[in-house]
């Protein structure tokens, strides 16, 4: 018998199994894939000797996360090591401006100042604020919200700012993005640089707390960068099972749970597809609620939850892009060499649009589009001289009903249907690359269908684990009665970016969960 089994090997996966072995506890985690690491992925997907993050890709919350606070010189001694660069972010609009951000506050008051009077210091406000509240602020994203601890630190609110000022606080943590930029930012090529961020939250710019949203990310690129990993994300999955095994955990691929064992209010273990049945003291489920309660529990006494899952709605889809280049890419604007990510839109009614075309099924006639230069922060990625181009579309339609422009006319993402979304996005890459046409060796398109194929949890291509409106956000993540990922089984706990704190690299809920439980 085990202490702990661990359904999925994602990054909430891994981190509570590290935290637990590390205490001395015996556990097993169980991969139905035959790679661990869940969105954490690297292959040669274009040629021999170009390493692309098919999925996830950069790490900055994880760099900010307690877990990572816990288990970086352990990581670190299994090979971990983040890359970075002094220029996180830009924007690049279609009419070829781009707006860059650095790490060095004083230098983006200035140059936004520069842009508009008034912007820069409104950023400095902005990220100040968020400084300010940090505490606060980010026991509320990422802490368990059903805790005596969190009731302690509202009640310390209320000393600090008054009942009415608290209310207040939330109030303004409340307001979409637009209502964020529109009034505070005169350029709009600020806004334009803010605005697609928001789609990196399962948000839009129209979404309750996307303002809030935004400026956490402005705060945290700004302080920590968009650092990726040396060798690429499966490298960090390596590290972490090199972590595990040292303390006596066992990691195995190719083992699909078919059910979770229930007894007497408890769960009991597992039963693989195979037959085979492993017990444990308590079960981790880094699944979806469809998995847990359609398929794993199906048929035990869940009926609440049972209902509740039908009620659970999943978000936009997501496209990656990689492509392989023979030389570096020649932007046609300037500043732009050595940026991590950069996005392809015109500001907040761009990313609107392509936002809501993409949640009505449609493809987007002018998809917002992300560009990360992996080769530019880690030489490593690629041969010599050559370079790769990691490129995110966070609003392609999980069910095709049609295009908004009018030309694709596939309903289903097959191969033809796939390739001809990729040639839009490429279309609108060229026009920023001067030398694209002659750098171009080969390209890879992974559609939502394909990223669902690689992983069972993004299911229609949702990377975020579920639609990330309030109304199934924080507390009520992934149900109105959810609490810090309990379930009907008092040793049972759903972890995952389905539950509270939600997607991203932060490994949050595998990290409240294995302290939970004395990691």
């Amino acid at each position: 018998m085990t202490d702990h089994v661990i359904i999925g090997s994602g990054i909430n996966a891994l981190v509570a199994a590290a935290l637990l072995s590390r205490k001395g506890r015996k556990v097993v985690v169980l991969e139905r894939e035959d790679r661990l690491g869940g969105c954490m992925m690297t292959a040669e997907a274009t040629l021999p000797g170009f390493y692309h993050d098919v999925m996830a890709a950069t790490f900055v919350l994880f760099l900010t996360s307690p877990a990572y606070g816990e288990l970086a010189g352990d990581l670190a001694q299994h090979g971990f090591e983040l890359c970075h660069t002094t220029h996180p972010t830009a924007v690049l609009r279609p009419n070829g401006r781009a707006t860059t951000l650095s790490m060095d506050r004083a230098a983006n008051i200035a140059q936004f100042n520069a842009l508009a009077a008034g912007d820069g210091d409104q950023h400095g406000r902005d990220v100040g604020a968020i400084e300010a509240d940090a505490e606060f602020l980010f026991s509320l994203l990422g802490g368990e919200l059903w805790r005596w601890r969190t009731a302690r630190l509202m009640l310390s609110q209320i000393r600090k700012r008054g009942l009415n000022g608290l209310k207040t606080w939330f109030g303004e943590a409340l307001r979409p993005a637009r209502a964020w930029l529109e009034p505070a930012y005169q350029s709009p090529d600020i806004q334009a640089l803010w605005a697609p961020w928001v789609l990196h939250t399962g948000l839009t710019p129209e979404s309750t707390y996307s303002g809030q949203m935004g400026k956490v990310i402005a705060f945290a690129l700004e302080a920590a960068g968009a650092p990726i990993v040396k060798g690429g994300a499966g490298q960090a999955v390596a590290a972490f099972r090199a972590l595990i095994e040292s303390h006596g955990g066992e990691l195995r691929t190719g083992a699909d749970v078919a059910e979770i064992i229930t007894q007497d209010g408890k769960a009991r273990g597992v039963r693989l597809a195979d037959g085979e049945a492993i017990w444990a003291s308590s079960v981790l489920a880094s699944v979806t609620p469809s998995q847990l309660y359609g398929r794993l529990l199906n048929g035990a006494e869940t009926a609440p939850e049972q209902q509740a899952t039908q009620n659970f709605r999943h978000g936009r889809g997501n496209f990656q892009l990689h492509y392989a280049l023979d030389a570096a890419p020649q932007w046609r604007a300037e500043g732009l060499e050595d940026v991590a990510l950069i996005h392809l839109a015109d500001g907040i009614d761009s990313v609107s649009k392509s936002a809501n075309e993409a949640e009505r099924g449609l493809f987007p006639e002018t998809p917002t589009i992300c560009v990360g230069q992996p080769h530019r922060l880690d030489p490593s990625r690629c041969p010599e001289g050559k370079a790769i181009l990691w490129l995110q579309i966070p609003d392609a339609p999980r069910q095709i009903k049609g295009d908004a422009k009018g030309e694709i006319t596939g309903k289903d993402w097959d191969d033809t249907t796939r390739e001809a979304f990729a040639d839009r996005i490429e279309a609108i890459l060229a026009r920023h690359i001067a030398n694209f046409d002659d750098i171009k060796l080969a390209r890879r398109a992974y559609s939502p269908a394909d990223l669902q194929r690689l992983n069972m949890n993004l299911v229609g291509g949702d990377p975020y684990g579920g639609h990330c409106g309030i109304d199934q956000f924080f507390t009520f993540r992934p149900f109105p009665a959810s609490c810090n990922g309990a379930t009907s089984f008092s040793n049972l706990y759903h972890i995952g970016a389905s539950t509270h704190p939600g997607p991203g690299l932060g490994g949050g809920s595998g990290y409240n969960t294995a302290k939970r439980l004395g990691g």
